[in-house]
């Protein structure tokens, strides 16, 4: 999803190029045709653009609004006493082949109830003493 769109108002201007004080605004006029370019990386997201915009061409509403947008979804690994979410199957696949053990998923509450043998591998004994 494009941060940064301009509208049917847009009439090529260029205030919005000549004013970004980051350089993140570009054009280039080939043929019959002027194609403008943003570049997220070097956007400073101060909303100059918009601002200088006599056209209110710029709709800068995505990024001025700071939308979250799904990066990775994993699935959870849930407590097997009270089924709280404790970490992703992932993770379970990382601390398993660390300890080289399968351990049962259990919060901080339950996991008392299980050997601290197992903690003190991945813990190491001191920390493992306060658990």
């Amino acid at each position: 999803m494009a941060f940064f769109q301009v509208n049917h108002r847009c009439n090529g201007c260029l205030a919005c190029v000549q004013n970004c004080p980051a350089n993140a605004l570009s054009y280039n006029d080939q043929d019959d045709k002027r194609t403008l370019f943003h570049n997220m990386a070097l956007c400073a997201r101060c909303g100059n653009c918009w601002r200088v915009c006599p056209q209110d061409a710029v709709e800068f509403n995505e990024l001025l609004h700071g939308k979250w947008d799904a990066v990775a979804t994993m699935d959870l690994v849930r407590c097997e006493v009270c089924g709280d979410p404790i970490y992703t199957e992932e993770f379970r696949e990382t601390l398993a082949d660390k300890l080289d053990n399968i351990i049962e998923p259990l919060c901080p509450r339950h996991r008392n109830h299980f050997s601290l043998s197992v903690w003190e591998k991945f813990v190491g004994p001191e920390i493992a003493e306060r658990i």
